[in-house]
């Protein structure tokens, strides 16, 4: 990667909100993103929903019988509440209101859009595929609490292996066709196909390790796993 180019970013919502608002990251987030934008880039934000999600999820799950649908509205509207954080945070620096269609292409100065959820049965991994393939952009940076893909879920399977290169085909094996409201997969199987179909990269990186996204949004050596 170079510079003088538009990121699209998959913020996942447990680097935001992973219990609390995660102040600490989001002061060094912000910090790195505003250096970067003075060296000419620019960026698309997606934000997911987090633990805002997941405690309205099981809340409602313990009341009543609910539809994946309204789970995941109740997501959805978790990420705005998220994204409206995120712009707010940039200030004038980001385009005044939250993209939530990412099906239109944006037409803004800014240097920075924020995006959230858009409606159930696309998750914002999805939407940042979809702004990626409106866009033009080549990549897509997908940040969560993990260092990488693993080749099984290394929490229930000792075996399973860290993945640094891989392709579409063989990934999505791992991951499967399905998606279902709050799965534990490290990246949408829906926005897997849609990313395959569109021949658009996705890096999956912990998105903590600020200097490690640093590096790979400058063209250098990261640890994460590259998906093309």
């Amino acid at each position: 990667m170079t510079k003088n180019k538009t990121f699209v970013l998959s913020v996942g919502g447990s680097l935001i909100v992973p219990g609390e608002v995660d102040v600490e990251f989001l002061k060094k987030f912000r910090a790195l993103v505003l250096k970067k934008i003075k060296e000419g880039d620019k960026f698309v934000i997606m934000c997911g929903g987090g633990k805002i999600n997941s405690k309205y999820n099981e809340a409602a799950r313990k009341i009543t019988a609910i539809s994946d649908a309204d789970l995941d509205w109740i997501g959805i509207y978790a990420s705005r509440f998220n994204a409206q954080l995120m712009r707010a945070l940039f200030g004038d620096l980001a385009h005044r209101e939250i993209i939530i269609d990412p099906t239109k292409k944006i037409k803004t100065a800014k240097p920075i859009i924020i995006g959230a959820g858009y409606k159930p049965g696309w998750s914002t991994d999805y939407d940042a595929v979809m702004i990626a393939k409106v866009s033009g952009a080549k990549t897509v940076i997908n940040l969560s609490n993990i260092d990488c893909a693993y080749t099984d879920d290394p929490k229930t399977n000792p075996e399973a292996k860290p993945i640094k290169n891989i392709s579409w085909k063989d990934f999505r094996k791992i991951v499967g066709n399905v998606w279902k409201p709050r799965m534990n997969k490290p990246f949408d199987p829906i926005a897997s196909k849609l990313a395959q179909i569109c021949k658009i990269k996705v890096i999956i990186m912990n998105g903590r390790n600020i200097e490690n996204f640093k590096n790979c949004l400058e063209g250098k050596e990261f640890q994460g796993t590259e998906i093309e």
